[in-house]
């Protein structure tokens, strides 16, 4: 197969990965700077442009999508360009652009009964005290819809000191979340790797002392941790939810049951993939050999 992996820099752990584990399969690779390619959108030959380079839809199977945050919405434009080609994609651009809007996604999946902290959002600062009041007081946890990797993760410990970060941030005309503290994760959550509606790996990530994220970019530590079903089962319906075939889904564990955090659309492999010892990029490329082929008439996402 001809595979194309959309991503900034061919150097990066997960990227590496995914080419090496589809060349050891005898498939031929291709690492895309997506902000680097440009679209001729026409009707009866849609193509796409790398330098001087140009690709129809012959020339690439599928695609795999390794899309920043911060280029979301240029990253998605060049999948659907891809998807216009008939060329299959692992995550449709629909269901990549539907994860990174953490409010839409949060409501999609309390829609569908999946568990997750109580969540708070509001426009005016009028309202302070309600979103407070709504999460079951402090501590609490603030969060910029548009953090990534823990940044804009605020734990406000007191009542008065999640007024005046609200505030602040408000002021800034920042769009926030609000949610219940989970005291009993103890700084730790669970990266679930989701691929085709199925975990295939797990870690428990545990945050430094005094660190209530537990992200590795902030230094976490990542060990093996042995799932109960329930975890599973909500990893697999989370994915299902955001229409995601590959994807980290983080849960806490909490006195209620596993809760979802975050479903990521580009989830970095080399955690979870030293902490578990599985060949995880090994599995994505297998899950696009039985996929590519069949699906790539019946793509939904260029809709």
């Amino acid at each position: 197969m001809k595979i194309a992996i959309l991503s900034r820099n061919r150097n990066l752990y997960s990227t590496r990965r995914l080419v090496e584990a589809a060349e050891l399969r005898g498939h031929s690779m291709q690492v895309l700077d997506h902000l680097r390619c440009f679209m001729d959108i026409t009707s009866d030959n849609p193509t796409l442009h790398y330098g001087t380079v140009e690709f129809s839809r012959n020339d690439f199977d599928a695609v795999i999508p390794r899309i920043g945050a911060s280029v979301t919405y240029y990253g998605t434009a060049i999948v659907r360009q891809f998807e216009m080609m008939n060329i299959y994609s692992v995550n449709e651009s629909v269901a990549i652009t539907r994860s990174r809007d953490k409010l839409r996604s949060l409501q999609l999946l309390s829609r569908k009964g999946i568990g997750m902290p109580i969540t708070a959002f509001a426009h005016s600062s009028k309202d302070i005290d309600g979103i407070i009041k709504e999460v079951g007081g402090a501590p609490l946890v603030i969060k910029l819809l548009e953090g990534t990797q823990g940044k804009g993760v605020v734990l406000a410990e007191t009542k008065k000191a999640a007024e005046s970060v609200i505030q602040a941030f408000m002021k800034l005309n920042a769009d926030i979340l609000v949610q219940e503290y989970i005291k009993e994760a103890g700084g730790s959550d669970i990266r679930c790797l989701v691929v085709g509606e199925k975990v295939i790996a797990a870690m428990q990530r545990q945050g430094p002392p005094g660190e209530f994220r537990s992200n590795l970019h902030r230094g976490g530590k990542a060990s093996l941790v042995k799932l109960t079903p329930a975890e599973r089962k909500t990893a697999a319906r989370a994915a299902k939810v955001m229409g995601l075939n590959v994807c980290g889904v983080d849960l806490l564990r909490s006195d209620n049951g596993p809760l979802v955090m975050e479903v990521n659309s580009s989830p970095g492999l080399q955690g979870i993939e030293m902490a578990t010892g599985k060949d995880v990029a090994g599995m994505i490329i297998g899950f696009i050999e039985k996929n590519a082929k069949s699906k790539r008439n019946r793509t939904r996402g260029s809709g």
